[in-house]
C-alpha cells in the first residue's frame, strides 16, 4: 500500500503537514490504480473466456459437419448463454464481497462512535508498528482522525477506500460485455470465409487472439510474458482440437 512505502516515512519527522501526504498518496494513487488494474484484468479473463467457449462449440458443430444456420444458431446460443452465466457469477461474486466489506464499513463506525480515544490509539499504534517514532505516529493519527477518522482507519487496518467498494451491476455488465466481445471473434471468423477454409481459419483467428489477450494479461497480471502466452494458446488449441474431433468422430449433421 502506498501509503507505507519507505519513501514516505523519511518526511514525517520534519512535515508538519504528514497526516495529508499520507492521506494523499493512499488515496489517490493506490486504491484507485490496483481498482483500474483490476478492472481491466477482469475483461482481458472474460473476453478470453468468451473466444475459447464460443470458438470450441462452432468448430465442434461444424465438424459434426452442421450447415451455416446450425453453426449460427449454436454460437448465438453459446454466445448468449455464456454472457448471461458470466454476469450471474460476477454478480454473485461481487455481491459478496462488497456486502463483507459494506460491514466491516459499518463495524468500523460503530467503533469509531463508541469508542473514539480507543480507536486514536489503535492507529497511532499501527504507525508505530510500520516504523514511525510514537511522537510522529501519534500526529499523524490525530491529524488523520481529525480530517476524516473513518477513511483513516479503513485505509490502513482494512484497505478499503469506501467510494470504491465494487457495484455488483457494473461488474456484471463488463463481464457480459467482455464475454460478448471475445465471443464475436470465432462467430466471425467461421461465418466469413468459404466453408472449405472456415475451420482452420477460425483456430488461427482464436490462437492469434488467445495470444494477444495472454499477453495482455500477463503484463497486467506482472507474470512472465511467454509462459503465461504459451499456457493460454496452448490450452485453446487443445480445446478446439477435441471439440472438432468429438464433432468429427460423432458425424452428426443437423439441420
Amino acid at each position: 500500500m502506498a501509503i507505507l512505502s519507505p519513501p514516505f516515512f523519511r518526511p514525517f519527522h520534519a512535515a508538519p503537514d504528514a497526516a495529508a501526504r499520507v492521506e494523499t498518496v493512499g488515496a489517490s494513487q493506490s486504491g484507485s490504480l490496483a481498482t483500474r488494474l483490476n478492472w481491466l484484468r477482469a475483461g482481458v479473463l472474460g473476453a478470453n473466456d468468451g473466444i475459447v467457449s464460443v470458438a470450441a462449440i462452432v468448430v465442434g458443430v461444424a465438424g459434426a459437419g452442421g450447415s451455416t444456420p446450425a453453426i449460427v444458431a449454436a454460437g448465438a446460443a453459446g454466445l448468449v448463454g455464456g454472457a448471461i452465466s458470466m454476469a450471474l457469477g460476477e454478480y454473485v461474486s461481487v455481491s459478496s464481497q462488497s456486502d463483507s466489506q459494506r460491514a466491516m464499513i459499518q463495524k468500523q463506525k460503530r467503533e469509531l462512535r463508541d469508542d473514539p480515544a480507543g480507536e486514536l490509539d489503535v492507529l497511532t499504534s499501527l504507525y508505530e508498528e510500520r516504523g514511525l517514532a510514537p511522537a510522529t505516529a501519534r500526529q499523524v493519527a490525530v491529524e488523520l482522525t481529525e480530517k476524516d477518522a473513518l477513511k483513516a482507519h479503513l485505509s490502513l487496518e482494512l484497505n478499503i477506500v469506501e467510494e470504491e467498494v465494487a457495484n455488483p451491476w457494473h461488474a456484471a455488465g463488463a463481464s457480459a460485455l467482455a464475454f460478448t466481445l471475445g465471443a464475436i471473434l470465432p462467430l466471425l471468423a467461421i461465418l466469413l470465409p468459404p466453408e472449405g477454409i472456415r475451420v482452420p481459419v477460425t483456430f488461427a483467428a482464436v490462437l492469434v487472439a488467445l495470444a494477444l489477450t495472454g499477453a495482455l494479461g500477463a503484463r497486467l497480471g506482472g507474470s512472465p510474458l511467454a509462459r503465461a502466452t504459451v499456457r493460454v494458446v496452448t490450452g485453446g488449441a487443445a480445446a478446439l482440437f477435441v471439440t472438432w474431433l468429438v464433432g468429427t468422430l460423432l458425424g452428426v449433421t443437423v439441420f
